[in-house]
Protein backbone atom coordinates (compact mmCIF):
# COMPACT_ATOMS: atom_id res chain seq x y z
CA UNK A 1 0.00 0.00 0.00
CA UNK A 2 2.60 2.41 0.97
CA UNK A 3 4.11 1.67 -2.24
CA UNK A 4 1.27 2.45 -4.29
CA UNK A 5 0.64 5.84 -2.37
CA UNK A 6 4.94 6.58 -3.63
CA UNK A 7 4.20 5.85 -7.19
CA UNK A 8 0.76 7.93 -7.23
CA UNK A 9 2.27 10.28 -5.73
CA UNK A 10 5.14 10.33 -7.93
CA UNK A 11 3.20 9.84 -11.13
CA UNK A 12 1.31 12.78 -10.24
CA UNK A 13 3.91 15.55 -11.02
CA UNK A 14 2.64 17.61 -12.93
CA UNK A 15 5.53 18.60 -15.12
CA UNK A 16 3.80 19.29 -18.29
CA UNK A 17 2.48 22.25 -16.11
CA UNK A 18 5.72 22.86 -14.86
CA UNK A 19 7.70 23.05 -17.71
CA UNK A 20 4.56 25.26 -19.17
CA UNK A 21 4.99 27.76 -16.36
CA UNK A 22 8.50 27.95 -16.42
CA UNK A 23 7.73 29.39 -19.79
CA UNK A 24 4.96 31.60 -18.70
CA UNK A 25 2.38 29.81 -20.09
CA UNK A 26 -0.41 28.04 -18.82
CA UNK A 27 -0.78 24.81 -20.47
CA UNK A 28 -4.22 24.39 -19.76
CA UNK A 29 -5.47 27.57 -21.86
CA UNK A 30 -3.25 26.57 -24.41
CA UNK A 31 -3.91 23.50 -27.45
CA UNK A 32 -5.88 21.09 -26.65
CA UNK A 33 -5.62 22.24 -22.76
CA UNK A 34 -4.08 18.80 -21.87
CA UNK A 35 -1.13 18.78 -19.96
CA UNK A 36 0.93 15.61 -21.30
CA UNK A 37 3.57 16.22 -23.45
CA UNK A 38 1.95 16.09 -27.24
CA UNK A 39 0.38 19.46 -26.17
CA UNK A 40 3.90 21.02 -24.54
CA UNK A 41 5.45 20.23 -27.86
CA UNK A 42 2.41 21.83 -29.94
CA UNK A 43 2.52 24.78 -27.68
CA UNK A 44 6.19 25.60 -26.72
CA UNK A 45 8.08 23.35 -29.11
CA UNK A 46 9.28 20.30 -29.64
CA UNK A 47 12.54 19.76 -27.63
CA UNK A 48 10.11 20.86 -25.08
CA UNK A 49 7.26 18.25 -25.37
CA UNK A 50 10.38 15.46 -25.47
CA UNK A 51 11.20 16.96 -22.40
CA UNK A 52 7.67 16.60 -21.20
CA UNK A 53 7.65 13.17 -22.41
CA UNK A 54 10.95 11.93 -21.03
CA UNK A 55 10.16 13.31 -17.70
CA UNK A 56 6.49 11.73 -17.36
CA UNK A 57 8.14 8.12 -18.58
CA UNK A 58 10.52 8.92 -15.32
CA UNK A 59 8.22 9.72 -13.18
CA UNK A 60 6.78 6.19 -13.67
CA UNK A 61 9.18 4.50 -13.87
CA UNK A 62 11.35 5.71 -10.80
CA UNK A 63 8.72 4.23 -8.20
CA UNK A 64 8.45 0.96 -10.82
CA UNK A 65 12.33 0.08 -10.73
CA UNK A 66 12.75 1.10 -7.11
CA UNK A 67 10.21 -1.39 -5.60
CA UNK A 68 11.57 -4.12 -8.35
CA UNK A 69 14.59 -3.40 -6.77
CA UNK A 70 14.12 -3.93 -3.35
CA UNK A 71 11.45 -7.01 -4.11
CA UNK A 72 14.56 -8.71 -6.25
CA UNK A 73 12.34 -8.58 -9.38
CA UNK A 74 14.07 -6.78 -11.13
CA UNK A 75 16.00 -9.96 -13.98
CA UNK A 76 13.42 -12.43 -13.14
CA UNK A 77 12.46 -13.87 -16.35
CA UNK A 78 8.66 -13.35 -16.59
CA UNK A 79 7.52 -16.98 -16.36
CA UNK A 80 9.80 -17.29 -13.24
CA UNK A 81 7.61 -14.65 -11.88
CA UNK A 82 4.37 -15.90 -9.40
CA UNK A 83 1.35 -13.96 -10.54
CA UNK A 84 0.80 -12.42 -6.92
CA UNK A 85 4.52 -11.17 -7.75
CA UNK A 86 3.46 -9.71 -11.00
CA UNK A 87 0.20 -8.25 -9.18
CA UNK A 88 2.28 -6.55 -6.74
CA UNK A 89 4.76 -4.73 -9.64
CA UNK A 90 2.01 -3.81 -11.63
CA UNK A 91 0.15 -2.47 -8.48
CA UNK A 92 2.58 -0.19 -8.31
CA UNK A 93 3.24 0.94 -12.23
CA UNK A 94 -0.94 1.45 -12.07
CA UNK A 95 -0.59 3.38 -9.67
CA UNK A 96 2.25 5.46 -11.25
CA UNK A 97 -0.11 5.93 -14.44
CA UNK A 98 -3.10 6.55 -12.35
CA UNK A 99 -1.52 9.87 -10.66
CA UNK A 100 -0.66 11.28 -14.05
CA UNK A 101 -4.10 10.85 -15.40
CA UNK A 102 -6.04 11.81 -12.10
CA UNK A 103 -3.25 14.57 -11.07
CA UNK A 104 -4.88 16.30 -7.65
CA UNK A 105 -2.70 19.04 -8.60
CA UNK A 106 -4.61 20.15 -11.71
CA UNK A 107 -7.67 19.41 -10.40
CA UNK A 108 -7.72 15.27 -11.10
CA UNK A 109 -7.39 16.44 -14.71
CA UNK A 110 -3.86 14.79 -15.86
CA UNK A 111 -2.47 13.59 -19.08
CA UNK A 112 -3.80 10.62 -20.95
CA UNK A 113 -0.93 8.67 -19.18
CA UNK A 114 1.46 7.05 -22.37
CA UNK A 115 4.36 8.06 -21.62
CA UNK A 116 4.24 7.44 -17.67
CA UNK A 117 2.78 5.04 -18.95
CA UNK A 118 5.65 3.60 -21.13
CA UNK A 119 7.91 4.57 -18.39
CA UNK A 120 5.97 2.68 -16.09
CA UNK A 121 6.44 -0.83 -18.23
CA UNK A 122 9.67 -0.34 -19.09
CA UNK A 123 10.83 -0.51 -15.99
CA UNK A 124 9.25 -3.93 -14.90
CA UNK A 125 12.05 -5.15 -16.62
CA UNK A 126 12.06 -8.43 -18.50
CA UNK A 127 8.55 -8.36 -17.39
CA UNK A 128 6.78 -6.25 -19.49
CA UNK A 129 10.06 -4.68 -21.39
CA UNK A 130 9.73 -6.93 -24.53
CA UNK A 131 5.85 -6.18 -24.57
CA UNK A 132 6.33 -2.24 -24.46
CA UNK A 133 9.27 -2.36 -26.83
CA UNK A 134 6.56 -4.31 -29.25
CA UNK A 135 3.97 -1.69 -28.79
CA UNK A 136 6.39 1.43 -29.62
CA UNK A 137 7.74 0.26 -32.26
CA UNK A 138 3.65 0.07 -33.89
CA UNK A 139 3.50 3.70 -32.13
CA UNK A 140 6.33 5.15 -34.17
CA UNK A 141 5.73 3.09 -37.58
CA UNK A 142 1.36 4.46 -37.02
CA UNK A 143 3.00 7.76 -35.88
CA UNK A 144 5.03 8.08 -38.92
CA UNK A 145 2.61 6.89 -41.05
CA UNK A 146 -0.50 8.67 -40.22
CA UNK A 147 1.00 11.62 -38.55
CA UNK A 148 -1.11 11.01 -35.89
CA UNK A 149 0.03 10.69 -32.48
CA UNK A 150 -3.52 10.15 -30.83
CA UNK A 151 -4.19 7.07 -33.74
CA UNK A 152 -0.65 5.89 -33.01
CA UNK A 153 -0.76 5.95 -28.88
CA UNK A 154 -4.58 3.91 -29.48
CA UNK A 155 -3.35 1.08 -31.74
CA UNK A 156 0.28 0.99 -29.41
CA UNK A 157 -2.05 0.50 -26.11
CA UNK A 158 -3.86 -2.06 -27.91
CA UNK A 159 -0.77 -4.27 -29.09
CA UNK A 160 0.27 -4.25 -25.39
CA UNK A 161 -2.58 -7.21 -24.10
CA UNK A 162 -1.61 -9.27 -27.80
CA UNK A 163 2.32 -8.88 -27.13
CA UNK A 164 1.77 -10.11 -23.50
CA UNK A 165 -0.66 -13.15 -24.88
CA UNK A 166 2.23 -13.57 -27.69
CA UNK A 167 5.45 -13.87 -25.35
CA UNK A 168 3.08 -16.21 -23.06
CA UNK A 169 2.71 -18.64 -25.41
CA UNK A 170 6.52 -18.56 -27.18
CA UNK A 171 7.44 -18.81 -23.52
CA UNK A 172 4.74 -22.33 -23.34
CA UNK A 173 3.65 -20.85 -20.15
CA UNK A 174 -0.11 -20.57 -19.25
CA UNK A 175 -2.41 -17.96 -19.80
CA UNK A 176 -3.50 -18.22 -15.88
CA UNK A 177 0.06 -17.46 -15.24
CA UNK A 178 0.22 -14.59 -16.68
CA UNK A 179 -3.18 -13.19 -15.94
CA UNK A 180 -2.20 -10.45 -13.64
CA UNK A 181 -0.29 -8.90 -16.87
CA UNK A 182 -3.39 -9.04 -19.08
CA UNK A 183 -5.38 -7.45 -16.70
CA UNK A 184 -3.36 -4.49 -16.47
CA UNK A 185 -2.55 -4.14 -20.38
CA UNK A 186 -6.11 -4.68 -21.21
CA UNK A 187 -7.42 -2.14 -18.37
CA UNK A 188 -4.97 0.22 -19.59
CA UNK A 189 -5.54 0.19 -23.43
CA UNK A 190 -9.55 1.12 -22.20
CA UNK A 191 -8.62 3.64 -20.18
CA UNK A 192 -5.89 5.31 -23.07
CA UNK A 193 -8.80 5.08 -25.90
CA UNK A 194 -11.59 6.60 -22.72
CA UNK A 195 -8.71 9.81 -22.69
CA UNK A 196 -8.69 9.65 -26.24
CA UNK A 197 -12.33 9.82 -26.82
CA UNK A 198 -12.41 13.51 -28.14
CA UNK A 199 -9.48 12.54 -30.49
CA UNK A 200 -11.46 9.43 -31.84
CA UNK A 201 -14.27 11.52 -32.53
CA UNK A 202 -11.94 13.86 -34.43
CA UNK A 203 -10.50 11.52 -36.17
CA UNK A 204 -13.89 9.97 -37.66
CA UNK A 205 -14.74 13.54 -38.52
CA UNK A 206 -10.70 14.36 -40.27
CA UNK A 207 -10.38 17.07 -37.79
CA UNK A 208 -7.51 15.43 -35.49
CA UNK A 209 -4.55 17.67 -35.72
CA UNK A 210 -1.40 15.99 -37.02
CA UNK A 211 1.84 15.82 -35.74
CA UNK A 212 3.07 18.57 -37.78
CA UNK A 213 0.63 20.81 -36.64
Amino acid sequence: MLACAGAFASGSIPFGVLIARSRGVNIRAHGSGNVGATNVGRVLGRSWGILCFALDAAKGAAPVALVGSIAGLLGVAADALSPSEQALWLAVAAAAILGHVFCPWTGFRGGKGVATACGALLAMWPLMTLPVLVALALWIIVAKASRYVSLASILASLALPVAVTGRTLINHATIESAWPTLALTLALAALVIYMHRGNISRLRQGTENRISQ
